[in-house]
């Protein structure tokens, strides 16, 4: 999966334009990455990627790049 479509599922789970997000923004600086934020991307990382990702472990992470390198 390209960049794009990763940078998308993601502007998708945090109801953002198409485009706003960059590798280097920092998650806790969006009020839409929020708690139920966080629950969209563990439940598309079971059914996209079928891979288990902890709350915990979602909580940690600090910038877009973070997430993203979870999709792979």
């Amino acid at each position: 999966m390209e960049l794009k479509e990763k940078l998308a599922k993601m502007e998708e789970i945090m109801e953002l334009d198409e485009g706003v997000l960059k590798e280097t923004d920092v998650l806790e600086e969006f009020d839409e990455w929020d708690s139920i934020a966080m629950l969209s991307f563990i439940a598309m990382m079971d059914s996209d990627f079928e891979k288990t990702v902890t709350g915990e472990e979602v909580r940690s992470f600090v910038t877009v790049q973070d997430a993203l390198e979870r999709m792979v």
